[in-house]
């Protein structure tokens, strides 16, 4: 693997992951070591994560580690916590920062399933109302129909009588 494949990779996935949870300012420079060699850096800011094949100088930490690694904490497969416990990811600077704005980043889908759920629940009660109305209409049709069909009778009846008073 290249570095350009390597941040090309990690910026997919960073990229499908929703930051709208972390309201502050986080960046966050990877030294990668071995395979891909290079440096590359993730920034999470206004609810969004930038991945960018360059150095920051106004991070907040340094994570150093290899190709592998970095895909798999950008894919959430691995946390930052436990690769820097299995010294898999070395950690310089704002250590509690970090792992907790890397904590907060969730796969999009499952935000989106919330939203959705929520948007169901909303649909089911207007479908009801809707019902009812229908129902009070109907009802309300039918009477008009009797009523209709007795002035109809009325106005033959009339009709007939004066027919037979004219035929007199």
């Amino acid at each position: 693997m290249t570095y350009e494949e390597l941040v090309k990779e990690v910026k997919k996935n960073y990229g499908a992951l929703d930051a709208s949870n972390i309201k502050e300012h986080v960046a966050v420079q990877f030294n990668i070591e071995g395979e891909a060699e290079g440096a590359f850096y993730v920034e999470i800011a206004d609810s969004n994560v930038d991945v960018e094949p360059f150095e920051y100088y106004d991070r907040d930490a340094v994570v150093t580690t290899s190709a592998d690694v970095a895909i798999s904490l950008s894919s959430k497969k691995v946390s930052l916590k436990d690769a820097y416990n299995d010294e898999t990811a070395k950690v310089w600077g704002d250590l509690d920062k970090i792992l907790y704005a890397f904590e907060q980043l969730k796969a999009k889908e499952e935000a989106s399933k919330k939203t959705v759920a929520k948007k169901t629940t909303a649909k089911k009660p207007a479908a009801k109302k809707t019902a009812a109305k229908k129902t009070t209409t109907k009802k309300a049709a039918a009477p008009k129909a009797e009523t209709a069909k007795k002035a109809t009778a009325s106005k033959k009846a009339e009709e007939k009588k004066t027919l037979e008073a004219v035929a007199k």
